[in-house]
């Protein structure tokens, strides 16, 4: 028979391979265990840099502009290490190509620097980007610093792709390295516009 995490831990004490410090019972022992499991998060997969990343981004969360052409989208999330625990005042850069497909190589359309909040939570506004002629899978490239980790690079797909043919999971495309960075939209009426939103939390790994 397979032993859940609690039973285990109690097997483990009783053999003598786990012992218990002065005052901590096995029953604590067990919640806390059972606590750390439930917080742990697993890290983000990485995900190729591209030759199109350009350093000093301004420090914006309106990436598009009133007039931009392409579905508008909002995308928030929030920045984690795999211990479960928010990493505020990390530095997230996104660049991405506009609704045509192209990357602005002469100025900064389409890219931004964002500072995590105190819970480590960050959003930013933008349009769903185009095909790039060079890759198949539309996508948002993410450069994640913070105190203590190790840098992640990473990008976001969009489970709404046409390539995936409306399931990431039974037509997966090696353009996108992990479905795990393949991220649903959802669309919601916004005043005069409609507008997608998608989640895209980071984890980052320790040093």
């Amino acid at each position: 028979m397979e032993l859940n995490r609690r039973d285990l831990l109690y097997k483990c004490m009783a053999m003598g391979v786990v012992r218990l410090g002065i005052g901590l019972t096995p029953a604590a022992a067990a919640e806390a265990w059972m606590r750390a499991e439930k917080t742990t998060r697993p890290a983000t997969p990485i995900d190729q840099l591209g030759p199109f990343y350009k350093k000093d981004s301004p420090n914006t969360a309106m990436l598009r502009g009133a007039s931009d052409p392409g579905l508008a989208l909002a995308v928030a999330g929030a920045v984690y290490s795999t211990r479960g625990e928010a990493l505020p005042g990390a530095e997230i850069e996104v660049w991405q190509t506009n609704h045509a497909g192209f990357y602005d190589l002469s100025g900064y359309r389409y890219r931004a620097k964002l500072v995590a909040g105190t819970s480590g939570q960050y959003d930013f506004q933008s349009v769903i980007p185009g095909h790039y002629p060079a890759r198949v899978c539309q996508h948002i490239h993410f450069l994640v610093r913070a105190p203590g980790q190790k840098p992640l690079v990473t990008q976001m797909y969009f489970a709404s792709d046409p390539v995936f043919k409306g399931d990431p999971a039974k037509n997966p495309n090696d353009d996108c390295p992990s479905i795990e960075l393949v991220r649903p939209i959802l669309l919601k009426d916004a005043p005069n516009t409609m507008m997608a939103n998608a989640t895209f939390d980071l984890v980052m790994e320790a040093l």
